[in-house]
């Protein structure tokens, strides 16, 4: 999966945790939401990032209000959802929740590869998942079993919208069923580990578990350990920068939607409280030097870096670094369909 970042001033902030390809060169009902949310993360496997998608918060709430004034990007949208049910017999509106791990691996100096693990909480049909998935790898389908467990292996070979949203090219994509409300999802040996969970293996960290956490209301929150190996592989081109992030051991932040905005925090804790304010300086002068930039084009990009960057603000505390910005949902709608 791979992510954009909005301007150079957000880059330096996000580059850490969202600039990765695949290869990188009313106070009850808070409570209760994060209790099952914290349930789901501790499922996941041993990982260096854990995150929490609010599902259908996000296709039935995000999405609709983001895409209100096209409506033919959100019909081609929910086209787009349809095309990964019929292949896989997955109907993404029927999960709540997503809860994704990730794992580092790398493979060679400078070479950084993640490993992904989807837990989905919601209803499902493990006959219609089959069925589906028969039909649409044209044979190239099998079931295996694991553990009293068994794992649904598509082979797809192609670029598919994971869930709808994600554009992902995937030789094999994995589903098991591991009760009646969650379903297992990601390649096969990242299901096997998290089978493996059940029978008292290494679970997610409680620590990034309470990072991804901390905003209940939150449409996405993530947390994730930066280590200087994942740090080297990130083609940045600036060794002043390079210094400045190479000071951050973790991340954590949140996506929500308001009436009109996106709003967007990322939190960076590094070594020390001298590294925090260093990158927070560096923030702020990028955040200038892309000001100037965006202001002399007028392009669907420019006005959606333009409207982060006004709204951007960067606050230090202790060995901390925190970022908030607003995007008007207006000015990130020509970009969904790029996911």
């Amino acid at each position: 999966m791979s992510y954009k970042v909005l301007c150079a001033g957000i880059l330096v902030a996000l580059a850490v945790l969202l600039a990765v390809p695949e290869e990188i060169q009313t106070q009850t009902k808070k409570t209760s939401s994060a209790a099952s949310s914290g349930s789901l993360l501790s499922s996941l496997p041993e990982s260096d990032a854990v995150a929490l998608v609010q599902l259908k918060r996000a296709l039935n709430e995000a999405m609709p209000r983001i895409l209100s004034r096209d409506p033919a990007k959100l019909a081609t949208a929910n086209a787009q959802i349809e095309n990964f049910k019929s292949r896989t017999g997955i109907d993404p509106r029927s999960f709540d929740q997503i809860a994704l791990g990730v794992r580092y691996s790398y493979p060679s100096e400078k070479v950084a590869k993640l490993h992904t693990v989807g837990l989905a909480r919601g209803s499902f049909s493990a006959p219609a998942m089959v069925a589906a998935g028969r039909i649409a790898a044209d044979g190239k389908f099998r079931e295996e079993k694991y553990q009293g467990k068994s794992i649904y292996v598509f082979a797809l070979e192609d670029e598919i919208k994971l869930f709808g949203l994600f554009r992902v090219r995937l030789r094999e994509f994995a589903a098991s069923p591991l009760d009646a409300n969650t379903l297992a999802l990601g390649d096969a040996q990242s299901i096997r580990n998290v089978i493996d969970v059940s029978r008292n293996k290494k679970r997610a960290s409680v620590e990034l578990i309470a990072l991804a956490s901390r905003d209940p209301e939150a449409i996405v929150g993530f947390g994730g350990n930066i280590s200087p190996a994942l740090l080297q592989s990130l083609d940045i081109g600036n060794q002043a920068i390079i210094q400045d992030l190479s000071s951050v051991r973790q991340v954590y932040g949140s996506f929500g939607v308001t009436a009109t905005d996106v709003a967007m925090f990322l939190a960076a804790r590094t070594v020390n409280p001298e590294s925090a304010k260093n990158l927070g300086n560096t923030i702020e002068g990028l955040k200038q030097l892309g000001s100037i930039f965006v202001n002399r084009r007028t392009s669907a990009r420019n006005t959606l870096a333009k409207n982060a960057l006004d709204n951007l603000k960067v606050v230090t505390q202790a060995n901390e670094l925190q970022i908030r910005t607003n995007i008007a949902q207006s000015a990130l709608a020509p970009f969904v369909s790029g996911f």
